[in-house]
């Protein structure tokens, strides 16, 4: 929170933001959108401070990224453990602090009634319906329904990444407490040809598939209805596939044609950026969620978009994408873009048309700030009176 000083002077509002596994971004949305934010929001004023997990062991120490404060914290466990670790050390550490509070996630939102107790506002992203997803069996998807009720009754304020999500949520909180806030991506319009080439593709002349590789992310269906016939293109698979121990992984291999290449998992952004910007069609089968990340960055270098039909990928990519149900109905959508030059520059026109009307980082990071705003002006204000400051 912001306060006034002996001298008069007014200190900027204070920010920390939990729940992700810190900055710069290495991991997923959340970090992505966790430094976004962060930098829009130094960039407009504020002082900011990202926890951020380390693997490993020693004391929590501080450091200064691009203007903004890191609180890094080492945890030497993996998995779902380490993280809950994690996020009770730092929900402890924020809450000796009187600041208003940023936390990606619910998934240990137990922790977050400390915050409650003391009065220190949380805003709290809602990440979809995590609990629904089958990937992570009855005992977590328990753990996980049971946290997103606690932080729909703790959090000050709810987001929302879609407004599907937003439906969802006002059946569990008060509407007054939940704002629709999407994912960002920046607008890319130039990128260098080399990561490409040395994949072994040729600009232009490939579709790309970039998600985790999960059933419910539709990629053996559509692996099959692009290896269905030949298509004088390639197509490249991100993400890291096992076959030996996964058995969905096998069945994805097993299914695909010579022109698919699978590419491994690739992280840094400049390249992954290069690589969708020289695709000429992306794929994306995500079934549940909201605003999903890899969909909004394939808008943003303006792909044209195979997208499963449903209601989340429909808002999002709008007039963008052409929609399947099944393999033969994506099987029809891959030819009917591969076979029209005209289509593909229509949706790619579309996608960022669409990209700019709604998700650029200045417009999403100025959505979370007029929200956290409010609340570090209220909390603010309450500080003084209790203290009997401008009374």
């Amino acid at each position: 929170m912001s306060h006034t000083t002996a001298a008069g002077a007014v200190s900027p509002p204070t920010v920390r933001i939990l729940g992700t596994h810190g900055i710069p971004a290495a991991y997923g949305g959340f970090e992505t959108a966790a430094e976004n934010v962060a930098l829009y929001l130094h960039a407009h004023g504020w002082r900011v401070v990202v926890y951020c997990q380390e693997q490993g062991v020693g004391p929590m120490r501080e450091d200064v990224w691009r203007g903004i404060e890191r609180v890094i914290v080492p945890v030497d466990r993996d998995g779902w453990l380490g993280t809950s670790t994690f996020d009770w050390i730092t929900v402890r550490h924020a809450a000796r602090h009187r600041d208003v509070c940023l936390t990606f996630g619910y998934n240990t939102a137990i922790f977050n009634v400390l915050q409650r107790i003391r009065g220190i506002p949380n805003v709290i992203n809602m990440d979809g319906i995590e609990w629904s997803r089958a990937r992570w069996g009855k005992l977590r998807q328990a753990i996980l329904y049971t946290n997103e009720r606690i932080a729909c009754a703790v959090g000050d304020h709810l987001i929302a990444d879609h407004p599907c999500i937003n439906d969802y949520l006002e059946r569990k909180a008060p509407a007054r407490k939940i704002s629709t806030i999407t994912y960002g991506a920046h607008r890319v319009s130039e990128a260098s040809t080399e990561p490409v080439l040395d994949m072994g593709l040729t600009p232009g002349n490939y579709l790309t598939l970039i998600c985790r590789p999960i059933p419910e992310n539709s990629i053996l269906e559509l692996v099959q209805a692009f290896s269905a016939k030949s298509r004088g293109h390639q197509l490249a698979i991100f993400g890291n596939y096992t076959p030996d121990t996964d058995p969905y992984h096998r069945a994805v291999m097993d299914a695909a044609s010579d022109e698919v290449r699978f590419v491994g998992a690739i992280y840094e952004p400049a390249q992954v950026a290069a690589l969708r910007l020289h695709s000429a069609i992306y794929l994306h089968g995500h079934t549940v969620g909201g605003t999903n990340p890899s969909l909004v960055e394939a808008m943003a270098v303006g792909n044209p978009v195979v997208a499963h039909d449903n209601p989340y990928n429909r808002w999002v990519a709008g007039d963008g994408a052409l929609y399947f149900d099944d393999v033969e109905s994506a099987s029809s959508c891959i030819t009917e873009l591969l076979d029209s030059a005209d289509l593909r520059e229509s949706l790619s026109a579309a996608s960022r048309a669409r990209h700019a009307r709604e998700f650029t980082w200045e417009h999403v990071a100025g959505q979370y700030e007029a929200v956290l705003r409010q609340f570090a002006t209220s909390h603010d204000r309450s500080a003084r009176t209790r203290a009997g400051v401008g009374t």
